[in-house]
């Protein structure tokens, strides 16, 4: 085959991708707007197309329309490199995810390891745009941000490292398997009963391993400080910080930014989902003769596998983005001395105890079931 024939697919694809991420984008801004005004008992856009649907879109014009303006102080290079770095990074981590079975752009038996190191590279960019922007508000939420995101890296890696433990892969590709009845191998509820034909959530891993629960609120804490998300946008922190490092952008180039951090919660969403929630996997069971795992699942390598695969996968990750949007209009921002606190002292001895949780249970299954 021809080096066409390899790099038009990726292209095509890597294309598609950036257009679902943008249109998911456009879309979230608008369910977050319906969000907080149902929370704060207002009605949110209404103006613009049937119940506000068209507002997003008239922003993203506007958006569009809008000069680039570069300080006389900033560097004008490097704060138009550094958008770029932080959707690239995003948009690397989703060469790992498995969408369906079989479904994915690069299954790397080191899966989760990639796809933790390209997220990180993020960090760069919003250091980068701080630094460049020759603003002490954006130097100051970009240093937050560092802070920030290097500090809850360790509860999130020690979550994800006591589910590896119990999984015995890094590959995303395997651990979404071993949490479906189409494993080849058997899955044990509770260490005890062998649940393979059930499927459904019985085979989930924070079901068949309940300390992985735990870790899942865990990650999914560190994950909302990753994003930048409230209660911890210390990095943005509007009352303080007037934008905090996205204070010297405008135009496209804070679209951008505001696309990667989007990109971003759906990206930790649907690897938290991979991790402890079943992945592409059906939440509904075979019972006796009704097959409803089997029916919700479908043949491998067929059709209905990838369209299965892709819905169950997509609406448990986009119920956690949900999530993400309710805590940032119900909680208040934290102040720094308590993100890191939090961090230090309580999550990531947390996740100490649920690593050595998962070492002492991976023992036992093994002796239990050679």
């Amino acid at each position: 085959m021809s080096e066409l024939e390899y790099v038009l697919p990726t292209l095509l694809a890597a294309g598609g991708l950036v257009s679902a991420m943008a249109v998911f984008a456009l879309l979230a801004v608008y369910a977050e707007r319906k969000v907080s005004a149902f929370i704060q008992d207002r009605l949110g856009p209404m103006e613009v197309g049937p119940y506000g649907l068209l507002q997003t879109f008239a922003d993203i014009l506007k958006l569009l329309h809008k000069e680039h303006i570069t300080p006389t102080q900033a560097d004008a290079r490097l704060m138009a490199i550094a958008p770029v770095i932080a959707f690239t990074a995003v948009f690397a981590g989703y060469a790992v995810i498995p969408f369906a079975p079989g479904l994915t752009g690069a299954s790397l038996n080191i899966g989760v390891l990639y796809l933790l190191a390209v997220v990180s590279v993020e960090t760069v960019g919003v250091l980068t745009a701080g630094w460049a922007s020759n603003n002490k508000y954006a130097l100051l939420g970009s240093v937050r941000s560092v802070a920030q995101i290097i500090s809850y890296e360790v509860p999130a890696g020690l979550t994800i490292l006591s589910a590896i433990i119990m999984y015995g892969s890094l590959d995303l590709s395997i651990i979404a398997l071993q949490q479906s009845h189409l494993s080849p191998e058997p899955l044990y509820l509770l260490g005890l009963w062998d649940v393979s034909n059930v499927g459904g959530l019985t085979t989930w891993g924070a079901i068949r391993y309940p300390h992985l629960l735990l870790a899942l609120v865990i990650f999914f804490i560190a994950a909302l400080a990753e994003c930048n998300r409230a209660p911890f946008d210390l990095p943005e922190a509007e009352s303080e910080l007037v934008a905090g490092f996205l204070t010297e952008y405008s135009g496209f180039r804070w679209a951008i930014f505001f696309l990667s951090e989007y990109a971003n919660m759906l990206l930790l969403s649907l690897l938290a989902v991979l991790l402890f929630l079943g992945g592409w996997g059906t939440p509904l069971p075979n019972l006796g003769s009704v097959r409803l795992a089997d029916w919700t699942t479908g043949e491998h390598g067929t059709l209905a596998a990838y369209l299965w695969g892709v819905t169950w996968l997509l609406l448990k990750g986009l119920a956690l983005v949900g999530v993400m949007m309710w805590i940032r209009w119900t909680l208040p921002r934290l102040r720094p001395d308590q993100l890191i606190r939090l961090c230090w002292k309580v999550l990531t001895p947390a996740a100490l105890g649920l690593l050595l949780v998962s070492a002492v249970w991976k023992l036992a299954e093994v002796y239990a079931h050679p």
